[in-house]
This record gives structure tokens, C-alpha cells and sequence, in this order.
């Protein structure tokens, strides 16, 4: 009677194929946080907006003068605070940022991200 040898584990070409996915889904997580850690700080300096006394009545000037300076104290250095929007339209501050961040992944191909964040001031 013969018996069987099986054989346990992966063989070389499967512990590269394993690894290699491995560190391409690192590559791709490695410059994609730094985008989202950025918008995270856009986004929170958005919505201390809404904490600022007085911001209904600004200037669009004032207020992306007033975000270039949150913008520089978070040190958000990739996003141009000129790209804010700012419309009031019967006692409501409509502010919000529309943009696209462009980061190099490898060879020719780049991981493209946009973003969008707007916030709501009500006049008091």
C-alpha cells in the first residue's frame, strides 16, 4: 500500500505573488492618507466657520484672508485658498472649497483624488 505525500504551505512563486500585493496596497495607502489627512484639515478649518463671530457679515476677501491663515496654522500647503467659494443668499453664507490633489504612485500613473466640502451660516 502507497501512501500519499501531500504537501503543506505555498511555494515560492505564491509567497511573491502575496507579497507583492502586499506592498503595492502599502504603496497605494502610503499616498493616499497624507491626501485625506489634508482634507480632514480643510474640512475642520470649513467648519470653524461657523464658530467665528460675525463671519455673515465679511467680505469674500475677509473670509479667505480669515481661511488662508487657518489654512497656514494647519499647515495645509497643497490647497490654494483661492479656490474657496463664497455666495450669501438671504441671510445664509454659503463657504465651500471644490478641488482635485494629483499624487505620484509610479511610472506614469498617478492616483487622482477630489474633494468637495461645503458648510451653511446662518445669520443670527
Amino acid at each position: 500500500m502507497k501512501k500519499w505525500h501531500h504537501q503543506k504551505g505555498m511555494t515560492a512563486i505564491g509567497w511573491m505573488l502575496v507579497l507583492g500585493l502586499i506592498a503595492f496596497f502599502t504603496l497605494i495607502t502610503l499616498r493616499m492618507v497624507p491626501l485625506y489627512l489634508e482634507f480632514g484639515k480643510v474640512a475642520s478649518t470649513l467648519e470653524s466657520l461657523k464658530e467665528q463671530p460675525g463671519i455673515t457679515q465679511q467680505t469674500r476677501s475677509e473670509i479667505i484672508k480669515l481661511v488662508s491663515r487657518r489654512f497656514n496654522v494647519n499647515d495645509v500647503r497643497n490647497v490654494d485658498p483661492k479656490l474657496i467659494k463664497v455666495s450669501k443668499d438671504r441671510g445664509v453664507l454659503k463657504v465651500g472649497i471644490n478641488y482635485e490633489r494629483r499624487e505620484h504612485l509610479a511610472g506614469n500613473i498617478d492616483i487622482v483624488a477630489t474633494f468637495d466640502k461645503q458648510i451653511e451660516v446662518v445669520a443670527h
